[in-house]
């Protein structure tokens, strides 16, 4: 499915934000799937009517599964200082997750060493540094109940791959349709409960602060979360 206006979080002239839909990859990988990079690129193109093409820099990535908040650069200067951004954590970054486990406690800090099997895509974390590992970390709160789902806050402190699935079925709380880290059964539409909620920066140019939002999926279950 193209990218539309409909799908524009924020745009100016060095950064577009889009709420990524569950499903779409962000770069090409070996499904040959066309990623989300060369679809914003031509809508891009279309819009600002650019015959030679456009550049466009990512940023950060989602999980293909995942939905929500994912930014791009439209400048080398703005990939750059976004990437610098982000690597000095100078970004918060707010997830929500829906699980079927009430977590025994309904805030706290998780702190795991990861290890990812890069021929499985599984990561499997640790409690103590072991050899190959990344240290992840991550805040979380419980923020609502409905219909015997729980909802999660997640404000990761790093970035690291598959981080808030595998951190959160530590817990006993595996994301609602995320079989690779526990919950019984997968989704047909190929997606979990995990939304990019909120990222907040300053603006690598302007040097205003950014607050990008992104609304929850309409699929007949996400969007009864948006009260909350």
């Amino acid at each position: 499915m193209p990218v539309t206006a409909k799908d524009i979080l924020y745009e100016d002239n060095h950064l577009i934000a889009i709420n990524k839909r569950a499903g779409d990859i962000v770069q090409v990988d070996e499904t040959g799937d066309e990623p989300l990079d060369e679809k914003v690129k031509k809508y891009i193109v279309a819009t600002y009517h650019k015959p030679s093409g456009a550049f466009l820099g990512v940023v950060h990535r989602l999980d293909r599964p995942v939905s929500g908040v994912i930014l791009f650069a439209k400048t080398s200067k703005a990939l750059e200082r976004m990437n610098a951004i982000f690597k000095n954590r100078e970004v918060k970054k707010t997830y929500w997750a829906v699980v079927r486990n009430k977590p025994a406690n309904v805030s706290g800090t998780l702190v795991h060493y990861l290890v990812k099997n890069t021929k499985t895509n599984v990561v499997t974390p640790h409690l103590k540094e072991v050899a190959g590992s990344q240290r992840a970390e991550l805040s979380y709160r419980l923020i609502g109940e409905l219909g015997g789902y729980y909802l999660i806050e997640v404000d990761p402190l790093t970035g690291r791959s598959h981080q808030i699935r595998v951190q959160l079925s530590t817990l006993g709380c595996p994301i609602v349709g995320d079989n690779k880290y526990g919950y019984p059964r997968g989704s047909r539409k190929g997606s979990i409960c995990l939304h990019a909620r909120r990222l907040q920066f300053l603006h690598p140019v302007k040097k205003e602060p950014i607050n990008i939002f992104a609304k929850l999926p309409v699929d007949g279950f996400w969007e009864r979360f948006e009260a909350f």
